[in-house]
């Protein structure tokens, strides 16, 4: 999605572009989503809550993280700088960033998608929120007060109200959260897809190879070697997401990048019932969102090497709490795996590189790359062009982490 985004942009903007990409468009990392428009999630996931979970998370006692002990032991520089990012005196300015980059998620994906002709892929029904203690009430009530002191509006529901808007789902939960402003699609990969065809439309290049170089081509330009030849341009932009750092490194561009897997699978759900909105299921630590498909539940994250082999611990948990909270049937297909581009401050790494003139930068995204694609596509765009990017590029500037 970053990627697509990004040429789209560009492409507006009266540059020629080809986008380079070893599969379809939209069928890597964007494809194995929740599908969440994410307008509300700007929390860092190194947030200051972290430490008060420190213990069950590295003990892999909580479905929201499996965590590889040789990886982190591997990279404990990347781990103590994450850990260290979460501190209170830095949560202020990252949610801020973050805010900047999501709040206007929804209108983005709505004009885009109507360019695309793809609007029927929208739901504006908002995301639900459960929990399955009576704990959850207050947590629910946090949360709530919470995005309203940031402009977000959401309503606290108890198990009657959860019922009311979801009825299918089983009365175990006793609170909720109603977020309105988040939207979902019901295939992220076929969103993914039709912005691709949009770009080929309007005259764009999709090369299908994998790119196995970049260097300089003379003082004003980069070549991509790839395996299908090599293509010459004035400007790079590199959005690789996970696999970014194996493109950067021979450049002496060490970006601090690592990975967080994750699984998904569909299962269809009973004769009569129905889910009008992506939910997540706090305890369970896993989305449920209605998808062309059936039903996708997605895992929480894995923290392991980024080729290993799948760890299906989470998802079989996942799906075993989904059939708990829902009227679930078969599962449908393949277990999916997929790769998330992260940094220590969770943030995204958009900008020109350092040292690199022409050389654009755009991946980190986390879980929100999906729902932020198009806005990254208008910053990277904008200073492409020496234009005002719509929101201040600074908290992302590659030069935190890259010297």
């Amino acid at each position: 999605m970053v990627g697509v985004s990004c040429a789209l942009s560009l492409q507006k903007r009266g540059f020629a572009v080809t986008l380079i990409d070893r599969r379809e468009p939209g069928r890597e990392t964007s494809y194995g989503n929740a599908g969440v428009l994410a307008a509300s999630s700007f929390v860092p996931l190194n947030n200051p809550s972290l430490y008060a979970k420190i213990a069950d998370y590295l003990g892999n006692r909580h479905p929201a993280l499996n965590l590889s002990w040789r990886r982190a032991l591997g990279r404990p520089g990347w781990l103590l700088r994450f850990l260290w990012e979460a501190r209170p005196s830095q949560a202020k300015a990252r949610i801020a960033a973050l805010q900047s980059l999501t709040e206007s998620t929804v209108a983005r994906h709505r004009a885009l998608m109507a360019e695309a002709g793809v609007s029927h892929r929208l739901r504006e029904t908002g995301t639900l929120k459960l929990w399955r203690t009576e704990a959850g009430h207050a947590a629910a009530q946090a949360e709530h007060d919470f995005l309203q002191a940031h402009g977000i509006e959401a309503q606290v529901l108890d198990r009657q109200g959860i019922s009311g808007i979801e009825p299918s789902l089983n009365p175990i939960f006793p609170a909720g959260l109603l977020i309105p402003c988040v939207g979902s699609v019901d295939s992220p990969g076929a969103v993914t897809a039709a912005y691709a065809a949009l770009f080929a439309e309007r005259g764009g290049r999709i090369e299908q190879a994998a790119v196995s170089g970049l260097a300089r081509h003379d003082a004003a330009g980069w070549r991509a070697s790839t395996t299908t030849g090599r293509f010459e341009a004035e400007v790079a932009v590199v959005a690789l997401g996970p696999w970014t750092g194996d493109l950067l490194k021979p450049l002496g561009l060490d970006p601090g990048l690592d990975v967080e897997r994750g699984y998904h699978r569909h299962l269809q759900p009973q004769a009569g019932t129905s889910l009008s909105r992506p939910v997540y299921d706090v305890d369970g630590a896993y989305y449920m969102a209605p998808m062309e498909q059936g039903f996708r539940i997605t895992s929480g994250v894995d923290l392991s090497f980024r080729d290993a082999p799948d760890e299906h611990r989470q998802i079989e948990a996942a799906t075993a709490a989904a059939h708990e909270a829902f009227p679930l049937g078969e599962v449908v297909g393949e277990t999916w795996r997929g790769a998330r581009p992260t940094l220590p401050d969770s943030l995204p790494m958009i900008g020109e590189a350092p040292r690199n003139p022409g050389l654009w930068l755009a991946f980190g995204h986390q879980h929100i790359g999906f729902s932020t694609g198009p806005i990254t596509g208008e910053i990277i765009a904008a200073m492409v062009c020496g234009e005002t990017p719509p929101i201040d590029p600074m908290p992302f500037s590659p030069g935190r982490f890259i010297g």
